[in-house]
């Protein structure tokens, strides 16, 4: 029952992490837009119908019943149309999305407003209005990352021996080591496991990273100084050479490519230890770069997310998941019943995660998200200046009303994909025990 009530404990949690994440989204934009004066009728946490709500001045704020995203609705988001006419009609489709979304941006204007409009404010603060809200998910993913790896800190490989390997085996070799197979140079030379080694050929050594290197770089005969029980005792053994797997740029084993080098049979422990704001800072760096990797790849997971839904294929490590699968996850961390500290660092990181991926996402230049909207506030800066520079007359604001019917298909295409990723959460979960 404890571990029901956990998991439903973790849920919520992370609920709560998501909507406020996304009311501070729409802050950013809200804030920005009240200080260059821009009229605001609505600011809303979540879509459907209106579960709470309250007039402040001009705007009404409000938490609605579905906690899948937000909205701010600014007046005047788009210019009038080349006649200088709101509500336009056309027969034909795409003409009918532009001027049906031209219409819905002067739904509440009122005498007055002519003056407080989003599409007359000039492009730099058009931009900075809709690069507000994503910004705020970054700063919220750069402060819990932050605190996560400076004060809880991040599972890390140690120079304590976790367990000694009894034989010399190729690592693409998946077998039981065999009584003709050598024995492994660590068992050779009496290496136990919980011994931590503090020096490597006599160089007093702290880093994993930095003893496998050495490691993988030695031949022939080496001495190995280990702290075992409180005393110092210096083993040697022979390095063999061996086909381990290949590092990349990082250090971080690459699957299936394998490369000759010296080995001497070990594996190390782990242990969470806090980084140094230098670490840190290189940490999130990495992420930063697998969150844009992960994005460049999304298309190409769909098949396999497909396979996964409806094939009965298993679900990969890596395979997308949305806010239901995210919620999931982290259920399972508060009912694995880790260290308090640990699993606050699991939570804080998934909702750090989170908000990265709504920064990452909102940055692609296409409508309706924020980057499309701030595209098109770059390219109206870039072709008046450009008119400036040849003497031309002022071209005006772009409209971006024309881009709509591709917003259309963005957005049916984002929700094709949504609804996936849902049945997939649901029906074959992504899982982390």
């Amino acid at each position: 029952m404890t571990g029901i009530l956990m998991n439903v404990l973790g849920i919520v949690i992370f609920f709560v992490g998501l909507l406020v994440s996304i009311a501070l989204h729409e802050l950013g934009h809200l804030s920005f837009a009240k200080l260059f004066r821009i009229r605001v009728p609505q600011y809303m946490v979540g879509f459907g119908p209106t579960v709470w709500s309250r007039h402040r001045g001009e705007t009404e704020y409000g938490i609605k019943a579905i906690p899948l995203g937000g909205y701010i609705r600014m007046i005047g988001m788009f210019p009038p149309g080349p006649d200088g006419r709101i509500e336009a009609r056309s027969t034909s489709p795409w003409r009918g999305m532009i001027e049906d979304a031209r219409s819905a941006a002067y739904e509440e204007l009122k005498p007055g407003d002519e003056t407080r409009l989003f599409y007359t404010r000039t492009p730099w603060k058009r931009f900075v209005v809709m690069f507000a809200g994503p910004f705020m998910n970054l700063v919220i993913a750069f402060v819990l990352f932050l605190g996560v790896f400076m004060v809880i800190g991040q599972n890390k490989q140690t120079t304590t021996v976790a367990n000694v390997v009894p034989c010399v085996l190729a690592q693409s070799v998946e077998r039981d080591c065999r009584a003709s197979d050598p024995p492994s140079p660590a068992k050779a030379a009496g290496l136990q496991k919980d011994d931590r080694i503090v020096a490597y050929q006599g160089q007093p050594i702290s880093d994993w990273a930095a003893l496998s290197d050495r490691i993988r770089a030695s031949r022939g005969e080496v001495s190995i100084t280990v702290e075992r029980a409180g005393q110092q005792k210096v083993l040697t053994t022979t390095v063999k050479t061996n086909k381990v797997l290949k590092k990349d740029a990082d250090g971080n084993p690459v699957k299936d490519e394998y490369v000759e080098a010296g080995y001497l049979g070990f594996g190390p422990g782990a242990a969470v230890t806090p980084l140094t704001f230098g670490e840190s800072i290189d940490q999130m760096g990495a992420m930063f770069q697998s969150g844009v990797d992960s994005l460049i790849a999304l298309p190409s997971k769909v098949p396999d997310l497909w396979n996964a839904t409806f094939n009965g294929e298993k679900r990969k490590a890596d395979s997308p998941m949305g806010v239901v699968g995210a919620a999931r996850v982290g259920g399972e961390i508060m009912g694995l019943g880790l260290p308090t500290n640990t699993t606050i660092g699991f939570m804080l990181t998934l909702v750090a995660g989170f908000n990265l991926s709504l920064f990452l996402f909102n940055m692609l230049p296409l409508l309706p998200l924020d980057g499309g909207h701030m595209v098109g506030a770059l390219w109206e800066s870039l072709r008046r200046n450009l008119a400036k520079v040849f003497r031309r007359p002022d071209p005006g604001p772009f409209d971006v009303a024309r881009l709509m019917p591709v917003a259309y298909v963005v957005a049916g295409l984002f929700i094709c994909f949504t609804v996936l990723v849902l049945i997939a959460d649901v029906v074959n979960p992504v899982r982390i025990s």
